[in-house]
């Protein structure tokens, strides 16, 4: 089946989902989550899967953020719609997956990016990778649970750090901190992440979609929620709109 901005294929036992928008360093915009949405869905429907790879196309990104065109003239009530829309349909998705998602993370993975990123159970990056959660800078919060996962993976203090400067970090320090397992060149992530789901596969797929559950079940939900709010309300701001201008016109904010 082919999707809008996606390239799918499988090998086998191991379905990759490839985001192809390479001339926009595949910024995520509404088709594309759509299609993330079906291509997720349909993989882990399909029997013969036992896990798969996210990565972006190109050598550049990941994915380096949600398209900003596409929201900027959105009020409080269509920001919090996109986040809520956002997490239901794909976020939360991925994150429940009964099935092991590797993000193999082969450049820049900022904001929704990382926020898919963050979304995996498993995280590879490539040595050059670059990863942020740059949402401040245009008067906005990460709305894709950016701040509960991050913050999950490495604690309150380093999460705090990463999302309130909203400067990248190296791959280095991102394995430091336990944000990403494993730091491996180029040539080496899709096999790193192959062999890794290989090895997964070999195991009970029921222990495993068991051992998913068990693992989430332990985390708390709450904050998702007030994040999507505290989102949202960031749109009704002069610090929105003056950030997203900003952007736009390629200069430095002034808050």
């Amino acid at each position: 089946m082919k999707y809008q901005n996606l390239l799918v294929h499988d090998e086998s036992q191991i379905r990759h989902i490839v985001i192809n928008r390479v001339e926009k360093l595949n910024a995520l915009n509404k088709p594309t989550l759509a299609a993330l949405h079906e291509a997720v869905k349909d993989a882990l429907a399909e029997p013969n899967v036992r896990g798969i790879i996210l990565t972006g196309a190109g050598d550049k990104a990941f994915v380096a953020g949600a398209d900003i065109v596409e929201f900027a003239t959105f009020n409080a009530v269509q920001g919090r719609e996109l986040a809520q829309e956002g997490q239901t349909n794909v976020f939360d998705i991925i994150h429940h997956a009964s099935k092991p998602i590797v993000a193999a993370i082969n450049g820049y993975a900022l904001g929704g990016g990382l926020e898919l990123a963050l979304a995996c159970h498993i995280r590879l990056a490539t040595t050059y990778a670059k990863l942020g959660l740059p949402e401040v800078s245009l008067g906005l919060i990460p709305g894709y649970g950016g701040t509960q996962r991050l913050t999950q993976l490495v604690g309150r203090g380093k999460a705090m750090e990463i999302i309130l400067t909203g400067d990248m970090i190296s791959a280095d320090e991102a394995l430091r901190a336990g944000l990403v397992n494993y730091v491996v060149e180029p040539a080496d992530l899709l096999p790193k992440a192959t062999h890794m789901l290989q090895r997964i596969a070999s195991r009970s797929p029921n222990a495993i979609a068991a051992a998913i559950r068990a693992v989430n079940a332990g985390l708390p939900q709450h904050g998702f929620e007030t994040e999507i709010k505290e989102f949202g309300k960031c749109f009704d701001t002069p610090d929105f709109k003056e950030g997203v201008s900003a952007f736009l016109e390629k200069r430095k904010p002034n808050f």
